[in-house]
């Protein structure tokens, strides 16, 4: 129930845009949010019933409410940021963002230095980045080294000092690293020119430093300096190649954010690029943790104005999956169906993709038993099973033309085999080549002994086969034992391999990727089972072929038949072998009788 001091706080919330904060009985905000309208917003979190337990957990806590109002959906937004930044709320998503990424810093000084740090605090220094691709800031750096040459000492270097010739070169002068401004070689307007060049390039406006050198390699051509415009052509191509390996889609993009999500039930996954002239300058991948089952719109939207503050981004135009909920002059919302922005948001949406996936491997790596857990989720969901698949049974017949006729049942725990709860099975009441009367037989044995015994049963049945198999396996299982257990096939194609998944009475397919982790499982999981069939009819066939002809002789026991194998290797060798070779192993009488045994059948089974 509403107590009346929260339904007093909520009846008189204006009707205007602002911020609220939840807080619970100790003052700790938990809970901070934006609205269009304060007082329908936050009348909505009480006047109903919420689905979401977390939903219903944060009323419930919910001892105090404050408020701040402000003039546009605009300002709403970003002071939610700033809020939940400050407060960092118990139940809002946060930023799970624990990586520094280099950047790259100009200092202020007289002769000003470029170099690379992780620490953004640092007094009177300008900084371009971070780079979540590191090689491409070392690449930046070097071109800007290799153009420029600036100084790599840490000298509190002045104008004055240098006329005064106070410093001397170091090792940097000598192998062409340096430009020497510490010496006069390079006047201060030069070394200045040149790191405002720098931060031109850094800012990714390589066009507009490549168009000056043009200019200046021309002037220098018309007056016959061509020595100094060589050099500047030397200039011109080393941009040139930095420009063809940098990822650039067009000129004509000029300062543009692209954004991309990918969400599971725990996690959104948000990439942003940068562009600034068709190139990519910037772009990273976070992760929020989910609290309150949030839409993929609310976490984008949130990713976006996060992101966008954190790098300082004035661009005016974002690129977007979907349309959002951004105030209206916030930034232009583009969704794009062809062209290079679309480009553009297939590689961000690529890059999350990866990500993702990278984290997913990195979590199993640490906890193995992860992976399981995920994929019998995803069984459990494609098959809207009531439980988690932690045990499922596969069964297999074998036989040839209803000869040497054997099943099997292979059993997975947590999708791991567990081989101590494997079973064999001789088929003791079907005549011929009968794969459904013989399944029926041996699944009728299989959970009978269990209901017998008192072992735990699966939660999930499958068959190798198709609809046939699973038909036998529901009569068995639902009329003749009253068990509700889940039936699953899995139906080959001509070539023998794993075709589809089928569920359900009439079977329907469930639509897995062939190239999914769970399609592999699954095909696996009826490899095994079909191996451990076949593999127990080879051994009864064999056995069945090898005891034949000396089954059939008096006197001849198990012990006699092993030496006789370990001799001779097969019972087609045996009978080949002479009496006096049968003597001298076996002793004059057995050997002279086994040996007449032998050549007097002629209604033998030959080996194979």
């Amino acid at each position: 129930m509403l107590n009346d001091y929260l339904k007093g706080i909520i009846q008189n919330l204006p009707d205007m845009p602002g911020c609220y904060q939840y807080l619970d009985k100790s003052g700790e905000v938990i809970y901070v949010g934006k609205a269009k309208n304060l007082k329908k917003r936050v009348n909505s979190y009480f006047n109903r019933e919420h689905d979401n337990l977390k939903t219903r957990l944060l009323v419930g806590k919910i001892c105090d409410i404050r408020y701040i109002i402000v003039k546009s959906n605009e300002e709403s937004l970003l002071l939610e940021n700033n809020l939940i930044k400050k407060y960092k709320p118990r139940y809002n998503v946060l930023l799970k963002d624990d990586k520094t990424y280099p950047s790259i810093a100009v200092t202020h000084e007289t002769f000003p230095r470029i170099f690379s740090t992780r620490n953004r605090t640092l007094p009177r220094v300008t900084y371009f980045g971070p780079y979540s691709h590191v090689p491409t800031m070392y690449a930046l750096l070097d071109l800007c080294r290799k153009l420029y040459k600036p100084r790599s000492c840490r000298l509190p270097m002045t104008k004055e000092g240098v006329a005064q010739g106070k410093y001397q070169v170091c090792l940097d002068f000598h192998i062409h690293r340096c430009g020497g401004c510490c010496i006069g070689k390079l006047s201060h307007e030069d070394y200045v020119n040149n790191i405002e060049a720098c931060k031109e390039i850094l800012r990714g406006n390589t066009a507009e430093v490549q168009r000056k050198m043009r200019e200046e390699m021309i002037r220098l051509a018309e007056e016959l300096r061509f020595e100094e415009a060589q050099a500047i052509k030397v200039q011109y191509d080393l941009i040139d190649n930095y420009r063809a390996k940098s990822e650039v889609v067009s000129n004509t993009l000029h300062n543009i954010d692209v954004f991309n999500i990918e969400s599971d039930e725990k996690q959104a996954f948000i990439n942003y690029l940068h562009v600034v002239n068709g190139a990519i300058v910037q772009a990273f991948t976070f992760e929020y943790t989910k609290r309150l089952d949030e839409s993929d719109d609310e976490l984008l939207t949130l990713g976006i104005v996060e992101m966008r503050s954190k790098y300082a981004s004035t661009s005016r135009e974002i690129i977007v999956p979907f349309t959002l909920d951004l105030p209206e002059n916030y930034a232009v919302q583009t969704i794009p169906i062809k062209g290079d922005k679309k480009k553009l948001l297939e590689l961000s949406k690529l890059n999350v993709k990866q990500y993702k996936f990278d984290r997913l491997k990195q979590a199993e790596k640490l906890d193995p038993e992860q992976k399981q857990v995920r994929l019998m989720k995803e069984i459990q969901t494609s098959l809207n099973l009531p439980t988690l698949p932690l045990q499922i049974e596969l069964f297999d017949n074998s036989n040839i033309q209803g000869k040497d006729a054997v099943a099997a049942c292979v059993v997975f725990k947590k999708l791991k085999p567990s081989k101590k709860d494997y079973r064999r099975f001789n088929i003791k009441t079907v005549a011929g080549p009968d794969d459904y009367a013989s399944m029926k037989e041996v699944v009728g044995r299989r959970y009978s002994r269990l209901i017998t015994e008192g072992e735990p049963l699966p939660n999930l049945i499958i068959a190798d086969g198709g609809a046939g198999q699973m038909e036998v396996i529901r009569q068995v299982v639902e009329d003749e034992l009253g068990l509700n257990i889940p039936i699953a096939g899995l139906a080959k194609n001509d070539r023998h391999r794993t075709r589809e998944l089928l569920f359900g009475f009439p079977p329907q397919a469930v639509g897995l990727s062939p190239t999914s982790q769970l399609f592999h499982t699954l095909s696996a999981m009826q490899e095994e089972v079909h191996r451990f069939a076949i593999t127990f009819h080879r051994d009864k066939r064999a056995k069945r072929h090898t005891a034949s002809a000396l089954d059939t002789i008096a006197g001849i026991g198990p012990k006699t038949k092993q030496t006789l194998l370990k001799t001779f290797g097969s019972v087609k060798r045996i009978r080949e072998a002479s009496a006096n070779q049968l003597q001298e192993l076996l002793g004059p009488k057995k050997g002279q009788d086994i040996f007449n045994a032998l050549h007097k059948t002629d209604n033998f089974d030959n080996p194979e």
